[in-house]
């Protein structure tokens, strides 16, 4: 597995990423998603044997806060190292930022993996969080 930054957006392998995985709302959209990727602080995409498969996506200032955007791993290379190794990737790039944040599905399975990797729940820390949809 080698992974590189995304600087070259090729529409039709992102499209099929996402569908992957069932992300529909972005699917959806897909010129919203190029702009989000156009306008993204960070993205850093794993490949084997030359295909997507895949991506870790980060908004931000690179400075005091990264957002972790999306994490998203074709589902035939689950449960192999590469979400682990593209979250590691964004750590390592922002060894200096205090606030790495994310929002994920609340289940135990990615509860423990992020916690694997040092994330915390907001509440752990005193924090809430809150979203407008």
């Amino acid at each position: 597995m080698e992974i590189r930054e995304y600087t070259a957006y090729h529409d039709e392998e992102i499209a099929k990423l996402y569908a992957s995985v069932g992300w529909i709302a972005y699917t959806n959209d897909l010129p919203a998603l190029r702009r989000g990727f156009e306008n993204s602080l960070l993205v850093l995409a794993a490949y084997e044997d030359g295909r997507l498969i895949g991506i870790v996506r980060c908004v931000g200032d690179g400075e005091t806060i990264v957002w972790i955007q999306d994490v998203l791993v074709h589902p035939a290379y689950r449960r192999r190292g590469v979400g682990r190794a593209l979250i590691l990737a964004v750590l390592e790039r922002y060894p200096k930022v205090r606030q790495i944040e994310l929002a994920t599905d609340d289940t135990p399975e990615t509860t423990a993996f992020y916690k694997s990797l040092g994330f915390r729940a907001f509440s752990e820390i005193g924090c809430s969080g809150f979203m407008r949809i």
